[in-house]
């Protein structure tokens, strides 16, 4: 079972494989300073093949993500080659799949998928300000 972290725990299924029925995706690939250079080489090279835009490689903590990380960015059309390529060529790498559906807390929560391992995401910036 993978779980939000701080005050704002939100159950994740490990076991959760991503699914084709939205139309935008980001790909988060998780790295650390062993792993960059593997993370990158796989980043550019899905961008190469697929003809999409990759994100920065952060060697800092960004957003909801607890680890580094390079975002991919596809949509539902580039899905069914794009998320089997990534899982065969991820190595150890873990990699949530999120839908972008402008509800950034069930982007992460209810429609997030991972290949490989699954990593406790901060959700506490999710929260409704009062």
């Amino acid at each position: 079972m993978c779980t939000g972290i701080q005050n704002n725990e939100i159950p994740m299924n490990s076991a959760k494989r991503p699914v084709n029925c939205h139309k935008a995706y980001h790909a988060h690939v998780y790295f650390d300073r062993q792993t960059l250079e593997f993370a990158e080489k796989l980043c550019l090279e899905a961008g190469d093949l697929f003809g999409l835009k990759v994100g920065r490689v952060h060697q800092k903590l960004v957003g909801p993500h607890p680890r580094w990380s390079c975002q991919i960015i596809f949509s539902h059309k580039s899905f069914d080659e794009l998320v089997p390529w990534l899982d065969k060529n991820r190595g150890n790498l873990s990699i949530l799949i999120h839908a972008l559906t402008g509800d950034d807390l069930k982007d992460h929560t209810e429609f997030a998928y991972w290949l490989g391992d699954c990593v406790a995401l901060d959700f506490s910036m999710f929260a409704p300000q009062t």
